[in-house]
């Protein structure tokens, strides 16, 4: 597989990602919904401190630290992939490692940019507009990470009561809010789980056998021992 080509996965699903996201954020209030397949598969904007599926970590450091770990792995994931490609690894775990790049990376754009280059959304009075006079909400690398994908399979149903400690409890399942990035990075590395082995498989060495050169003389006699 030529490097090219995985530079073409990654440009469509940061491209896509991004362009998702700046729509939303442009468009659609905080907490606002729009059904797209009746309730089950809807966009619905929030935004966070920038881990997958919506997750928080530890309040202002947490989310410097988690951006900068994100950028030393984009670099580091930038060689990864070249010298993936150089060593002829199997296309498809190529491919997958550069979904999981396209995601990181994706995401990262929010946090390192976003606060920089749009208002406000979430105190909810008006739409984000990029490039605000006043400047952005938050300072390089403090930036929120744009969700809006929801796909609730089961949503706010009332459980069972004779089920321990749930019982009588309003449920959904499959409840994270995320993004192109996100599933970009989940598909990649369940797939590399799936087929890890088709992806690692080692092929054996062919055994090698001496070859007499032709050029050689042949002696005759033999020499009894």
């Amino acid at each position: 597989m030529k490097i090219r080509t995985v530079v073409f996965v990654i440009l469509g699903i940061i491209i896509a990602d991004q362009a998702l996201k700046i729509w939303v954020k442009t468009s659609m209030n905080y907490g606002e919904q729009i059904y797209l397949l009746g309730r089950s598969f809807r966009l619905f904007f929030i935004e966070n401190e920038g881990m997958a599926w919506g997750w928080k970590f530890g309040g202002d450091w947490g989310k410097l630290i988690l951006t900068l770990f994100r950028l030393v792995a984009v670099v580091f994931g930038v060689f990864y992939i070249r010298s993936i490609v150089s060593k002829k690894f199997h296309p498809g775990y190529i491919i997958c490692v550069g979904m999981i790049f396209a995601g990181a990376l994706g995401n990262l754009i929010d946090s390192m940019f976003y606060g920089l280059i749009f208002s406000r959304s979430d105190d909810g009075t008006a739409l984000a507009t990029m490039f605000p006079p006043g400047g952005g909400y938050a300072g390089f690398l403090h930036g929120k990470v744009v969700d809006m994908l929801y796909v609730p399979i089961i949503e706010n149903k009332i459980l069972p009561s004779w089920i321990p400690f749930w019982g009588g409890e309003r449920f959904t399942f499959f409840s994270p809010i995320f993004n192109i990035a996100d599933a970009s990075i989940s598909i990649g590395v369940i797939v590399i789980l799936l087929f890890q082995r088709k992806f690692f498989k080692k092929h054996p060495h062919e055994e090698t056998h001496p070859v007499a050169d032709s050029n050689n003389s042949v002696n005759d006699s033999v020499q009894a021992v």
